[in-house]
C-alpha cells in the first residue's frame, strides 16, 4: 500500500517529465513499427516468389531476433551513436519477424483457385498481389503488426541505455537510487501502453477478420 502511495506521489511530482517520456516512447515504438512494416511486407513478398532468398531472409531474422536487446543497440550504437536513430533502428529489426513471418504466412496460404481466377481474367502480378493476395491475407499480416507493436513498445524501454530517453528513463532513475517507486512510475504507463495498443490493434484485427468473413459469405 505504501508502495503504492509512493508510485502515485511520483506520477503527481514528475506528470510533465512522465508525458514527455510516454511521448517519446510512443514515438520510438511507431517509428519503428513503420519502418518494419516498410521493409517487411515488400521482403515476404520477395520471399514469395524465391524459396532459396525465403530461407536467406527467414534465418537471417531469426538471429537477429536471439541478439539481446541491449547488445543490440549496443553494437547499432557503434555506427550512428547515441539518440533515437540507434533506438529505432534497434526496434525495427525487432519488429520485422513478426511481419515479415505473418506476411509470407498469409501471402502463401492464399486459395491458389483464387490467384487462378485473377490469372484467368488477365490480371497482372501486381494486380494479383494488391487486389487479391493482400487483402485475403490482411487479418494474419495485422497480427503480425500488432505482436510486433508489442515487442516494440515492451524493448523501447531500453532504449535510455543509448541517451533516447522513453519511459525507460524514469525505470533507470528508479534503479541507480533506488527508488522502487519512480521504477514504477515508469513501468506502470509502459505496460499500460502495451495493454492499450494490444486492444486496439487486436479490434482492428477482428473488424479485418470479420469483414473478410462476411465478403467469402457472400461469394
Amino acid at each position: 500500500m505504501d508502495a503504492l502511495i509512493g508510485t502515485l506521489g511520483v506520477f503527481v511530482t514528475y506528470w510533465r517529465q512522465l508525458l514527455a517520456f510516454t511521448g517519446e516512447h510512443l514515438f520510438m515504438s511507431a517509428s519503428a513499427i513503420l519502418i518494419a512494416i516498410v521493409v517487411g511486407v515488400p521482403l515476404a513478398v520477395w520471399m514469395t516468389r524465391n524459396q532459396r532468398i525465403a530461407f536467406v531472409i527467414q534465418t537471417t531474422i531469426n538471429a537477429i531476433q536471439t541478439i539481446p536487446t541491449i547488445s543490440l543497440l549496443l553494437i547499432i550504437m557503434i555506427f550512428l551513436g547515441l539518440g533515437y536513430g540507434t533506438a529505432i533502428v534497434a526496434l525495427a529489426l525487432y519488429s520485422l519477424l513478426p511481419i515479415v513471418q505473418n506476411t509470407y504466412a498469409g501471402l502463401e496460404n492464399v486459395d491458389k483457385n483464387l490467384t487462378e481466377a485473377g490469372t484467368g481474367m488477365g490480371m497482372t502480378k501486381l494486380q494479383l498481389l494488391t487486389k487479391v493476395k493482400i487483402p485475403l491475407a490482411l487479418p494474419i499480416i495485422l497480427t503480425g503488426i500488432r505482436v510486433a507493436s508489442v515487442v516494440s513498445i515492451g524493448a523501447a524501454t531500453m532504449a535510455t541505455f543509448v541517451g533516447a530517453g522513453g519511459l525507460g528513463e524514469m525505470i533507470m532513475r528508479g534503479i541507480v537510487t533506488t527508488d522502487d517507486q519512480k521504477v514504477l512510475a515508469g513501468a506502470i504507463p509502459a505496460a499500460l501502453l502495451v495493454i492499450l495498443v494490444d486492444l486496439i490493434l487486436g479490434k482492428i484485427e477482428k473488424r479485418a477478420n470479420f469483414r473478410m468473413q462476411a465478403a467469402r459469405a457472400q461469394k
